[in-house]
This record gives C-alpha cells, structure tokens and sequence, in this order.
C-alpha cells in the first residue's frame, strides 16, 4: 500500500486533501485511479489514516476516509540525533538510515573536528533538502511521523538543546566498562527522550567530551572496535529497537 503525508489541516472528519509533491505523484508518476486504498499521515499526531481516491482538482488529490489505525510504527522513546557534520554526502545516508529506525529529531553539530563547514544560504539548503531525505525515508518506511532535521548548531548550543532530555550519552572511544552503557542503555524506558551525541570523522576533541560531561552528558563505549560516524548512531538505534518494540 502507497503511504503519504499531508499537512494536518487538509485532513477533516471524512475527507483528506494531498497537494503538492505527493499530488504530483499521485497523479502523473503512479497514475491511480478513483477507488484505490492508500495511507495518509499528518507528520504530527503519529495517526495513520486509511483512505481511498475519490478524484482529483486542480492542486490536491481528494480522499475519502476509511478508517484511522493506531499508531504503531514509531518507537515507544524519543530519540535525539545530534550529528557531526560528516564529509562528502554522508550525511544523507546516517538521516536515511536513523530514520528508518525510529530517531525522533536529528541535529546537525558544528564540532571542533568536523572537515566541513557549513554558514549562511548553504547550510540552509542543506537543511531544507535534509528534511526532504527525511520525509521520504519516513514514506518508505511506513512511518506516522516525519523527523526534523533542525538548523545546524555548535556543540555548546547542541549540550544546552539536549538539557531537557532524560538521557544524554556520547559514544567516545576512550571511553570503558561496556557494563556502564549497557546499564546506561537498559535505564532507557518507554516515554524516555535520549539525547545521542555522535562525532565526526576525526572523533570528538577531549574539550568537547570535558564541556559534555560538564552538562550531564555521558561518554560511553559501544565496543572494543572504533566505529565510523555513519555506523553509530544505527548501533545505538538498533539496540532499543531490540529492547523496546513489542
């Protein structure tokens, strides 16, 4: 079954209204007809809708509603992502991929390692297409919700972001006793938010893990080997999807 999104406000009591993108290949690319069943999501409330095509007009595709089906695809905690910049397009494949297992909200850091730098009009053009990576895995992987990809920050406004979290861990290689991160990782309860601090290519700098643990955030090891920066943060979200989905 095709699944889509669409803004909150275009989705009534009976009926369900697709524009833009979507509309578009809905349409002209899948060409479907009046009658066939798809899914609809708001991004927001985590609600999967069941509807089927009525018609179309000039700018949305029209959906009558079936039915709505508890959500059931998203991770029971909420999972920030706060990302080093990686090199080259790494980036989009670590957003692809932790969306596709469950990440909540994915942060882009300037940290002190980090090979690229992005300011001004680029960083945010790669912001904007961040979200559309984001949308699109969240489609594919049949989720209710679509991640933010928020506005690149520096590691002492990302510490400050993730105070509100309950849970804040830092993979660091020089960090021992696998016994701590497992008890860490066992702590982590449905209704949690876990704040997950990943380095860039070069690791995080010893000042960062300091002004880190100074806010309450804790380096941990994920195992004896040195992982890549685009493997990480897919070992720390696979382990809670082992915990905690049912």
């Amino acid at each position: 079954m095709q699944h889509f999104f669409t803004a909150p406000e275009d989705i009534t009591d009976h009926d369900i209204y697709i524009r833009g993108d979507d509309y578009n290949h809905i349409r002209n690319v899948l060409r479907m007809k009046k009658g066939e069943v798809i899914s609809v999501s708001d991004g927001v409330s985590g609600n999967e809708y069941r509807c089927h095509i009525e018609g179309y007009s000039e700018d949305a595709v029209h959906c009558r509603l079936d039915f709505i089906k508890e959500a059931d695809t998203e991770l029971p905690v909420r999972v920030y992502l706060f990302q080093s910049l990686p090199k080259s397009d790494k980036m989009e494949f670590i957003i692809q991929k932790s969306v596709e297992l469950g990440v909540s909200d994915i942060i882009p850091v300037r940290s002190k390692r980090c090979i690229v730098n992005l300011t001004g009009k680029k960083a945010l053009a790669k912001v904007e297409r961040w979200n559309s990576i984001s949308e699109a895995a969240a489609k594919q992987s049949n989720r209710n919700t679509v991640p933010v990809v928020h506005e690149i920050m520096d590691f002492k406004e990302a510490a400050a972001f993730a105070g509100a979290c309950d849970i804040r861990i830092i993979p660091y290689e020089l960090a021992e006793d696998f016994d701590r991160t497992r008890k860490i990782m066992d702590s982590v309860r449905p209704g949690c938010a876990l704040a997950l601090f990943i380095g860039p290519e070069g690791g995080f700098a010893e000042e960062e893990i300091a002004a880190a643990e100074e806010a309450g955030i804790c380096p941990v090891t994920l195992g004896h080997r040195i992982l890549r920066t685009e493997t990480a943060a897919m070992v720390v979200l696979s382990w809670l999807v082992y915990r905690l989905e049912k």
